[in-house]
């Protein structure tokens, strides 16, 4: 029998019922500003779709005119309700969604495992959203696929980095790094500190804190291999909560990246 994860937050972060799940997305990638790109890696928000929706959409539109070649995502999240050492894979094979099911990627985490900083937990998956959000996105966005889910904790950059390099690959793999911005400052204030972060993740300088970015840390990683790549980072959208479904007195801030060029690791 598969060993799946079950969906932890549909009927809160986005739609439980298959039909007006699709239907949302596709009106967010339908809104989406339209940017040639044809990227390696993506940075992305994870709040809910009502929130940062449309800015996730954003980064996921980029992926048309490549989606036909990639077949495999790292995908890469902080952690929020359970904390771990290092890097989590779940235990299982497969991630459900509203959507269907995606296949995990067994021989890339057999690849990894072997890492001193990689741990196995189901219970840091369990309850994960940074992930799980990013989901019903790819399923809508790409064809098959299988995922390489990483719950980043207590981890440094370079830690991130020599996971990413393990499995970097080529056209086929993409690097979702799943984070939002910063937490609950008046509208104003994120402006120019989200601003200032955007800014610093464009220029591939790190590390991003943690009060900048809750994705810090595999932000970071990231800067880290795309400096060794020479990608280049692209800044598609900068928003926050005040601009889409709350108040100005305290907000968070969305922001989609993309990271395009570089070399193809052999």
């Amino acid at each position: 029998m598969t060993d799946v994860r079950s969906p932890a937050v549909a009927g809160m972060f986005y739609p439980a019922d298959p039909r007006q799940l699709a239907h949302e997305i596709r009106d967010f990638l339908d809104s989406a500003p339209p940017h040639k790109l044809a990227p390696k890696a993506l940075i992305v928000p994870h709040a809910g779709y009502i929130y940062s929706g449309a800015i996730a959409a954003t980064a996921y539109a980029t992926l048309t005119d490549i989606a036909p070649h990639i077949r495999r995502v790292i995908l890469l999240g902080p952690t929020h309700r359970v904390a771990v050492r290092g890097l989590a894979l779940p235990d299982a094979e497969a991630f459900d969604t509203p959507l269907g099911r995606v296949m995990l990627d067994r021989a890339a985490m057999r690849k990894i495992a072997h890492l001193p900083q990689i741990t196995v937990s189901d219970a840091v998956h369990a309850r994960e959203h940074s992930l799980e959000v990013q989901l019903p996105f790819l399923q809508s966005v790409l064809n098959n696929f299988t995922l390489l889910p990483l719950a980043v904790g207590m981890a440094t950059a370079e830690e991130v980095a020599e996971v990413l390099e393990a499995v970097w690959g080529g056209e086929e793999t993409l690097i979702v790094v799943s984070s939002d911005l910063s937490h609950y400052l008046p509208y104003s204030v994120a402006q120019h500190v989200d601003g200032m972060t955007a800014g610093a993740i464009v220029g591939l300088h790190q590390p991003i804190g943690h009060e900048q970015a809750c994705g810090g840390t595999p932000i970071g990683g990231l800067i880290v291999a795309a400096r060794k790549h020479h990608l280049e980072a692209h800044l598609l959208d900068l928003r926050n909560s005040g601009d889409t479904a709350g108040p100005h007195d305290s907000v968070v801030g969305y922001a989609a990246f993309a990271f395009t060029g570089g070399e193809n690791h052999e």
